[in-house]
């Protein structure tokens, strides 16, 4: 079985920005789904920090579904990476999850939360997410497998030059995952948090 990439590129929107995208895919693309995801990002407090990890060490719960990712390759606005993922099972609070992972070693992450559209839109996954209090941004995707990288990147840039979307620079992207650590994300400690943090803020 081949491996399986993300192209992914990111746009950062203002209020009426995210209003046009969603009408405008509303009624040209169609709706998948739409998500409350919650997430901590142990990847912050690795070796490389924002800018120049590798491997990105995720848990998160998307509409009550938890999961395990981890994302291998470079990290950026550009970005093209192998994503693993490993459901877990419904059954499982993400507070346990949380104290799993703690006992592996990741005890401290960045704590995100997230509302998003997903909508297809000629064969790429456009989300329109909020990150509520603070901004929106928009993502546009496709998974490809290894030898389509560079074709599905150059895809997205059209597309996206075509709809008049603004792709971040990366150092743009950076610097807004920085400004959200700072103002709109908090941090996750196993440590210091109780035992039942996840249910009792988010029902999770």
């Amino acid at each position: 079985m081949s491996k399986q990439f993300e192209v992914e590129l990111r746009g950062r929107l203002t209020a009426d920005q995210a209003a046009a995208l969603t009408d405008y895919l509303d009624k040209n693309g169609t709706l998948k789904t739409k998500k409350r995801r919650i997430l901590i990002d142990y990847s912050t407090f690795l070796e490389g920090g924002v800018r120049e990890r590798t491997k990105d060490i995720r848990i998160r719960s998307t509409n009550g579904e938890p999961e395990i990712i981890i994302k291998l390759g470079a990290w950026g606005n550009n970005e093209s990476r192998e994503e693993i993922s490993i459901p877990v099972s419904h059954d499982v609070r993400f507070d346990a999850l949380a104290r799993a992972m703690s006992v592996l070693g990741y005890a401290k992450g960045v704590l995100a939360v997230r509302n998003s559209s997903i909508y297809d839109y000629r064969d790429v996954e456009f989300a329109v997410v909020e990150v509520p209090g603070h901004s929106y941004y928009f993502e546009a995707e496709k998974v490809v497998a290894g030898h389509d990288q560079s074709r599905a990147l150059r895809e997205l840039v059209d597309l996206c030059q075509e709809m008049q979307l603004t792709v971040f620079k990366d150092d743009e992207f950076y610097e807004y995952i920085e400004e959200l650590n700072r103002s709109a994300n908090s941090v996750y400690d196993a440590e210091t948090a109780s035992d039942d943090y996840f249910r009792k803020n988010f029902d999770i």
